[in-house]
Order: structure tokens, then sequence, then C-alpha cells
């Protein structure tokens, strides 16, 4: 059986603080900004493009559904396969992030750590 899905082209972020929101993606990751106008910027992650929209334009997008704050809790989580979970969780500390948790060994074999974007979507780096 083959997919007609290949990758995943793009996903979009509603955040509060655009700003915040960008100096953290190319603080953090060190990715540059591919395409950004007054609501929104674009990353380049790999093959897929992370764009950042002000969430007061988040409806337009999505409508009819709704879109949630930041309080009502994750329902995500973002994994990035990285070569050394220590080392890069070293490096994310001194870029002033705070990591939820890990690094830590995970039952299932793999070692993993967790931390926020100012919007609050977690990201879990693993080895």
């Amino acid at each position: 059986m083959t997919t007609w899905a290949k990758s995943i082209f793009a996903t979009t972020l509603f955040v509060e603080d655009l700003a915040a929101a960008k100096h953290f993606y190319h603080h953090v990751f060190e990715l540059p900004i591919a395409y950004e106008d007054a609501n929104s910027a674009v990353f380049q992650f790999g093959e897929t493009m992370i764009n950042l929209l002000k969430i007061s334009e988040a409806d337009e997008l999505i409508k009819p559904a709704h879109v949630a704050s930041a309080a009502a809790g994750s329902r995500m989580v973002f994994t990035i396969h990285v070569e050394d979970v220590d080392a890069r969780c070293a490096d994310l500390v001194a870029r002033g992030v705070t990591l939820l948790n890990g690094p830590m060994d995970r039952p299932w074999g793999i070692r993993t750590a967790s931390f926020q974007d100012p919007a609050g979507h977690i990201w879990e780096i693993a080895k």
C-alpha cells in the first residue's frame, strides 16, 4: 500500500507574542526566517516549515474550529532527533531555555528531554 502523504510540509503554531516566538526560534534552533509579515514568521526546519501565526489571525485559518488558549494545556509534542541529548540540553540551558524534564532514559529505549517555546508549545529532543 502506498500513502499519499510523503512528509509534513508545514506546521502552523498560534502564538500570542510573535516577537518573542520569532526570537526563540531564531535563537534556540538557529533558524533563519524564510518569510515574515506583520502577522507571521516562517522558519524552514529541515523539510518542514514552521509558521508562527499571531493568535488573532488563527480564526481565519481554522474556523469553524476554535483556537484554544495556552492555559488550556498541551495536546501535542514535537520531537527532534539529536546526536547527543545531554550536550543539546547544555546548549539549550546556555541559551536561556528552561527544561521541563530530562535528560532521562525512557523505558522504551531512548534518551529524551523536553522544553517549551514562549507560546507553550512543547518540544522534545531524543536519541
